[in-house]
């Protein structure tokens, strides 16, 4: 039962209020059970449908940050949950990476050693 959450906990959890998971649930766009006439939400389905697949394959994930052992981490985990990953460290490099490619998700450090990442903010 650990990885049901009540409604409650599903909108702590992803960060949005209440009415909009029930509203989410109801649509069918949250995958959810009912469970005692409440509903529950599998946290590891959740986990996997932050990002859902497009028809081209996996998505595609952008992480920039100078810091090495966030860099490992954000390798790891998203590897260990089947996105394809580009890690970069510099404002440069992200640019170039952004020019190269499109990305579902970009997760930015906003002070990079080669300057603000207002740029890189800006070319998303």
């Amino acid at each position: 039962m650990h990885n049901l959450l009540t409604v409650k906990e599903t909108a702590k959890y992803l960060r949005i209020p209440l009415p909009t998971v029930y509203y989410l649930v109801q649509r069918g766009q949250l995958p959810a059970i009912q469970i005692g006439g409440r509903w529950r939400i599998k946290k590891s389905s959740l986990d996997k449908d932050i990002l859902k697949e497009d028809k081209s394959g996996q998505p595609t994930v952008l992480v920039v940050d100078d810091d090495e052992s966030l860099q490992n981490l954000f390798k790891l985990f998203l590897r260990k949950i089947g996105f394809s990953r580009v890690v970069v460290g510099t404002v440069k490099e992200a640019l170039a990476a952004l020019e190269k490619q499109k990305f579902d998700l970009v997760f930015l450090d906003l002070k990079l050693p080669d300057g603000p990442a207002d740029d890189v903010y800006d070319a998303i």
